[in-house]
């Protein structure tokens, strides 16, 4: 056997391997919302006075179970962060930077320490306590924050990608991802109303707020099935596989 022929057999596993920390990684995009959601619809339902329509999902971090909510967060804010460092590759292959990863990756560090620090008691939840705090907490302070990438960042890489996929002349997923975007945003506009109280929609805050996660998360999951299909497809078409080293 050649010295070439070597070379190419000792790159073969490390590709292999490259490549299949890429998928997992991907994988992770794809389980987060289905996980997320799951959980905090669970427990909502068994939450006593806990209305879904009304109260938002930050809520379910108070009382004995608000652990439940805070592991939730906290796992699937871990697996957003590792979608975002898998997806580089897809995205590089549309001809992207780092702005799409680093967008998913602030997604996922805002989960994380929306995790760590309680809003304050919205909408009377928990029971007894008023629509809204007069005075923001210093730990309310830094939940929204936080969560403020989740509703922004998000809804960002919808954008840039719709760009991407126009430019490759992908005409299904860029109005996919545009129209994606555009549900985000006006969604989290209309919860944002409804949480300041008083409004016709401060009933169903909740529900709105419901409706921009979903937008964010299912597109997220099926930009992370699209390019898990290709890249399982084909593995040795992630860039940075050639990098290995014997």
């Amino acid at each position: 056997m050649s010295h070439k022929a070597h070379h190419i057999a000792d790159h073969k596993p490390c590709a292999s391997e490259n490549s299949g920390l890429r998928i997992t990684l991907l994988v992770c995009g794809m389980v987060a919302g289905p996980l997320f959601f799951a959980t905090f619809l669970t427990a909502g339902a068994l939450r006593p006075d806990y209305d879904p329509l009304r109260h938002p999902v930050s809520s379910l971090e108070f009382g004995p179970d608000g652990w439940v909510q805070s592991l939730n967060f906290l796992l699937t804010g871990t697996l957003v962060t590792l979608f975002g460092l898998g997806i580089r590759s897809p995205v590089r292959k549309l001809g992207g930077g780092r702005t799409v990863p680093i967008l998913f990756i602030a997604v996922g560090i805002g989960l994380i320490g929306a995790a760590l620090f309680e809003p304050d008691p919205l909408s009377g939840y928990p029971p007894g306590t008023p629509p809204a705090a007069l005075h923001p907490s210093p730990h309310r302070i830094l939940h929204d924050l936080f969560s403020t990438p989740v509703f922004t960042a998000l809804p960002a890489a919808c954008i840039v990608l719709a760009r991407r996929f126009a430019k490759s002349r992908m005409i299904g997923w860029a109005i996919y991802s545009a129209l994606s975007a555009a549900m985000i945003g006006i969604f989290f506009v209309m919860s944002s109303i409804a949480f300041a109280q008083g409004s016709p929609l401060t009933p169903v805050g909740g529900l709105l707020q419901r409706l921009t996660l979903a937008a964010g998360f299912v597109w997220m999951a099926l930009l992370g099935r699209r390019s898990w299909t290709r890249s399982h497809a084909s593995p040795g078409s992630f860039t940075g596989a050639h990098r290995c080293r014997s």
